[in-house]
C-alpha cells in the first residue's frame, strides 16, 4: 500500500520532503506564506512531482483558515481516503527563545488544526512543535493550568484518536546533526500509537546504518566541504556577494546530503554575508576565547563586545544547538562570520538539490509578510527525522 498524507502548515517542505524520501505519497500541502510555498512548489510539486494535488483546490499557497471555510464540502469527500495528517502550528506563541504570550493568535491555529481532522478523519496524525508547547503559561489566568500540549491531546481523544500521546524528541539521537527538541505527538484510531513510536525508536540504528549515516553527527560533519577555504565564486543570486564553492565529500553525511556523482560545485544559498571588518574582529576573539556550543547572553556579552541579545559559537566535535531564523545567531566553528542558510540547511539535514526561494533576509514592515531563507530553514522539521517518521507509519499502517 502507499500511504496519502496530507501536510498542514507545510512551510518549505521539510517534513513533505522526508516522507516523499520514505515513500508516501502526498495529495496536498497548506501553506500559507508565499515565500516558503514557493521553495516547496518548486522542489516537490514541480521538479519531483511529489503530490497528486487535487483539481478543486488552487496550486497556490493558502490560509487553513480559509481553506476550511471555502473548501469544506470538498475536504468532506477526503474522508476514507487520507492516511495521514502531519504538520504543526507555527510555534512563536510556544517557543522559549520568544515572549511566550498566551494570547499570541498564531496559538489558534491548533483549533484549525483540530478543525481539518475532524472533518477529513486521517487514520494516523502526526502533530509537531517547541518544547514550549508542553509548559504551562505563567502570564495568563485561562491557560496557567494547562499547556496547550494537554489541551490538543484531549481534544483528539474527544475526536476518536483515543490514544493520542506526544513525547519530547531530541532530534540529534536520529542522525540530525543538531539538539533539536521538539514535541512529537501521534494519535490513531485504531490503536497503534504506541506501535509507531516503538518502530521509529527501535529502527533508527537500521535505519541509519543502511544510509551510511553515524548514529551521532557533528556540526563538522555536516559542514567541513562546505568551508569558505575551498574557494569562493560570484554568488550566482544576488549582486556584490561570493558564495562558497565546495570541495569533495569528506563525511558519509556529506555524501548523503550533496548533489550526487559533483565534487566542486557552488551549492543553492550557500551565499556568504558581507561583514564588516570590526565584526569579523569580534567573530575572530570569539573562536579564539569564547566557550562553545553555550549562548553568550546577559552581561557576558560586554567581555566580547557582543550588541545583539545572544550569539552561540559552534563546536565543530558536537552537534549544533538548535538552528533559528536568525542568521547571526551562531558564528561558523573555525571561520570569522555568521553561517550560510546552506549550512543552516544541512544541519537540518535538507540536500543540496533543495533549493530555497524568496529573499536571504529581511526586516522591518516587511517581516510580516517575508518569510526569508533563514526563517524557512530555521522553521522547518529536518527531513532525515520526517522520513524515520514515515516509514514507521507505513510499517504500522501495512500490519
Amino acid at each position: 500500500m502507499t500511504v496519502k498524507y496530507v501536510d498542514l502548515f507545510a512551510g518549505c517542505g521539510g517534513i513533505s520532503l522526508g516522507l516523499h524520501k520514505a515513500g508516501l505519497q502526498g495529495l496536498f500541502a497548506v501553506e500559507k506564506n508565499p515565500d516558503a510555498f514557493s521553495t516547496l512548489k518548486y522542489n516537490l510539486i514541480d521538479t519531483h512531482k511529489h503530490f497528486k494535488w487535487p483539481g478543486w483546490l488552487p496550486e497556490k499557497n493558502w490560509d487553513i483558515n480559509s481553506l476550511l471555510s471555502k473548501e469544506g464540502k470538498e475536504l468532506h469527500k477526503l474522508r476514507g481516503q487520507v492516511d495521514l495528517v502531519v504538520g504543526g502550528p507555527p510555534c512563536q506563541g510556544f517557543s522559549m527563545a520568544g515572549e511566550r504570550r498566551a494570547s499570541d493568535k498564531r496559538n489558534k491555529l491548533i483549533h484549525s488544526y483540530l478543525d481539518f481532522v475532524k472533518i477529513v478523519r486521517p487514520r494516523v496524525i502526526m502533530f509537531e512543535n517547541v518544547y514550549g508547547f508542553t509548559l504551562k503559561f505563567s502570564n495568563s489566568k485561562k491557560h496557567k493550568k494547562l499547556a496547550y500540549s494537554e489541551i490538543v491531546i484531549s481534544e483528539l481523544h474527544k475526536l476518536g484518536y483515543t490514544d493520542a500521546r506526544g513525547e519530547l524528541i531530541d532530534m540529534s539521537e536520529f542522525g540530525v546533526p543538531q539538539r533539536r527538541k521538539r514535541f512529537i505527538v501521534i494519535a490513531t484510531r485504531e490503536g497503534f500509537a504506541d506501535k509507531i513510536f516503538k518502530d521509529l525508536f527501535d529502527g533508527r540504528k537500521d535505519f541509519l546504518k543502511s544510509r551510511g549515516i553515524p548514529e551521532r553527527t557533528t556540526t563538522q560533519q555536516a559542514l567541513s566541504d562546505l568551508e569558505s577555504i575551498h574557494g569562493t565564486d560570484i554568488c550566482p543570486d544576488t549582486k556584490g556577494f561570493m558564495s562558497g564553492i565546495s570541495s569533495k565529500a569528506q563525511t558519509n553525511l556529506q555524501k548523503y546530503l550533496r548533489v550526487p556523482k559533483k565534487e566542486n560545485y557552488l551549492p543553492d544559498s550557500h551565499r556568504f554575508v558581507n561583514h564588516t571588518e570590526e565584526a569579523e574582529k569580534v567573530f575572530s576573539y570569539l573562536l579564539d576565547e569564547a566557550p562553545r556550543n553555550k549562548r553568550i547572553m546577559g552581561e557576558a556579552r560586554k567581555e566580547y563586545g557582543i550588541k545583539k541579545r545572544n550569539v552561540t559559537v559552534l563546536d565543530p566535535e558536537q552537534p549544533s544547538l538548535t538552528i533559528t531564523t536568525i542568521p547571526d545567531d551562531f558564528v561558523h566553528y573555525s571561520e570569522p562570520r555568521v553561517m550560510t542558510v546552506r549550512e543552516c540547511a544541512r544541519l537540518q539535514t535538507f540536500p543540496d538539490w533543495f533549493e530555497f526561494k524568496g529573499p536571504y533576509t529581511t526586516g522591518g514592515p516587511r517581516r510580516v509578510k517575508q518569510t526569508p531563507r533563514y526563517t524557512q530553514v530555521g522553521n522547518a522539521v529536518p527531513p532525515l527525522f520526517a522520513e524515520q517518521v514515515g516509514i514507521a507509519i507505513t510499517k504500522a499502517l501495512k500490519k
